[in-house]
């Protein structure tokens, strides 16, 4: 058995799931998601818990076990609280705003970028930090990593837009000649 697919997933108050047929549907107070299982595994729901099965012992069927029961994990877990990433913008006249659905960022280049972002993420900035947050753990990765992608850190002066927990590896710059 697998040991991540063999635990249970705790519904808390609150939120709903529904599984017909092969369409997994999670719904809470911060929104809904839904999923299309594999024929390879089941979900069987019983008083406020989930439980991931597979249907046989293949190779193919092991591994789905172990994530479709880390993704239900997490549409439990972003309808129930949601997710959140943090970057910080770093660099002299370096800043961003939220207008309506779009993202201004000036990151030193000739023009300011316009980002825009779908209506289930939302986007927060508080001086240099740019909060994204949403239900789905994916599309809040997503979201991050592409306005990370716009000015991408660099190892210099630690100029550009990186999360907040990361550690950049800084380099010593150009020594004058003796």
């Amino acid at each position: 058995m697998s040991r991540i697919g063999k635990l249970p997933v705790a519904i808390p108050k609150g939120v709903k799931v529904d599984i017909a047929g092969r369409h997994l549907s999670v719904e809470g107070p911060k929104g809904k998601l839904a999923r299309e299982i594999d024929a390879l595994v089941g979900v069987e729901l019983s008083d406020g818990v989930a439980v991931v099965t597979r249907k046989n012992d293949s190779k193919r069927a092991r591994a789905f076990h172990g994530l479709y029961r880390k993704l239900l994990y997490n549409m439990v877990t972003g309808v129930s609280t949601g997710f959140s990433k943090t970057l910080l913008i770093n660099g002299v006249g370096f800043r961003a705003e939220v207008k309506g659905a779009s993202l201004l960022l000036n990151l030193g280049y000739s023009n300011p970028i316009e980002y825009l972002f779908d209506k289930d993420i939302q986007i927060a900035v508080d001086q240099n930090k740019v909060i994204v947050s949403g239900a789905d753990r994916e599309k809040v990765g997503q979201v991050s990593a592409e306005i990370r992608s716009i000015r991408p850190p660099e190892p210099y002066k630690g100029k550009g837009v990186k999360y907040e927990d990361e550690r950049i590896r800084r380099k010593v710059g150009k020594s004058g000649v003796k």
